[in-house]
């Protein structure tokens, strides 16, 4: 099928299909090429295969044919020119940081994302002289001011975790190419089938494929998707060297995900948006964070930039950590875990497990509360959700 133009045909029509040629048995499921190594024709195409002069696969650490398929497809749907499988999504974004990043470097990072990220940035790549500044997600202002001459890319994540708020990613990107900087974005709360951060001007675009992409729980994996310039001459050198590799196995998992994700996205969507408006008037809720609600700050932004609001809510309790934990134990149905993009319904109290690491003041900086509750709604049958959550509030 290499006659193909996947870029003529849809997202959904691209992840069950694109990438893919047979083999010559003429298979109708992608199988799984679990081999390190390969074997070659001769020393002179061994030679050549290793110098990159010609194209082939070399070794499984960097070159693998059923993560190829992988990495074709999620490029053509974020509408990117390229993208590199990793072995989770925090590899993802160490490649990026690995990648581009030198002593003397600046990053300009936004305070609202994943827990493990901030560590990144504020534990380890300062021990290399990088230094990194965090900034409120929306304060366009505030991002503006922190960049510095030697400012490499600004890092954010869209729809934030777990406050679920939304960056305006067309501004920031015209702000960081103003100042000779990238825009990396994280995509993995909207995946490409609700947000497209390429199209509206990012330079980059991670993920984490353990959570919707995979969509079951079953695999942790991470991807970055860039323009073929950014990936060969930045990322593509510490994947073969650094070894953060994506496994076969996982891969054909994700491709499996892939296959179902449209279809699952809005079934998050519709359900996450029902459980959100329900939240809103049960009398011990405080606050439910979610941008299809009107009460949301970026809720028109929301509405331009993304196709549907998301399958994550977060809400506050009118008690504090007493009354989030007697809510969550309460739960008989819900999945007590951090992870979510899960078909199954999951409930985490950000301030003791994904963001516990965080110092309480960076914590109270960010408003992650201790009353504060994120729910990754699932395909369950909505009404069984609420029910559950009934027991606690």
């Amino acid at each position: 099928m290499t006659d193909f133009d996947w870029n003529n045909y849809s997202l959904e029509t691209q992840a069950i299909r694109a990438g893919y040629d047979r083999t010559h048995h003429d298979e109708h499921s992608i199988p799984i090429f679990a081999t390190s190594s390969y074997v070659f024709k001769s020393a002179e195409e061994a030679a050549l295969r290793f110098t990159g002069k010609q194209p082939g696969n070399i070794y499984s650490r960097f070159t693998n044919p059923t993560v190829d398929v992988f990495q074709q497809r999620l490029a053509l749907m974020e509408k990117g020119e390229r993208c590199l499988a990793f072995s989770s999504g925090m590899a993802a974004i160490m490649a990026v940081g690995m990648g581009l990043l030198k002593a003397g470097d600046h990053v300009v990072c936004s305070r609202s994302v994943f827990g493990n990220t901030v560590l990144l940035f504020q534990n380890y790549f300062s021990k290399f002289g990088v230094e990194t500044d965090f900034v409120e997600l929306t304060s366009l202002a505030t991002w503006e001011a922190a960049i510095k001459p030697n400012t490499r890319f600004l890092f954010l994540e869209t729809p934030s975790n777990p406050l679920i708020e939304i960056a305006d990613i067309k501004v920031l990107a015209e702000i960081a190419h103003n100042h000779g900087c990238l825009l990396i974005v994280d995509n993995v709360f909207c995946t490409p089938v609700l947000l497209k951060p390429l199209e509206l001007g990012a330079d980059i675009v991670v993920h984490s494929a353990t959570k919707y992409i995979d969509g079951q729980g079953r695999c942790v994996g991470g991807a970055v998707i860039a323009s073929d310039e950014i990936i060969e001459n930045n990322i593509y050198p510490y994947l073969r060297t650094g070894g953060a590799t994506m496994s076969p196995f996982n891969a054909w998992v994700f491709l499996s995900g892939l296959e179902t994700l449209a279809v699952r996205m809005k079934a998050h969507c519709d359900s996450a948006f029902d459980l959100a408006k329900w939240l809103d008037r049960q009398s011990g809720v405080a606050k439910v964070h979610y941008p299809g609600l009107n009460s949301h700050a970026q809720h028109e932004l929301a509405k331009t930039q993304q196709s549907h609001f998301g399958g994550v809510v977060s809400f506050e309790l009118t008690g504090g950590q007493e009354h989030a934990w007697r809510l969550i134990d309460a739960t008989k149905m819900i999945s007590i875990t951090a992870n979510l993009g899960d078909v199954k319904s999951t409930i985490t109290h950000p301030a003791t497990t994904t963001h516990s690491r965080l110092s309480p003041e960076v914590r109270a900086e960010v408003g992650i509360k201790d009353s504060l509750v994120r729910i990754s709604v699932g395909l369950e049958n909505v009404e069984d959700i609420k029910n559950d959550l009934l027991n606690g509030l």
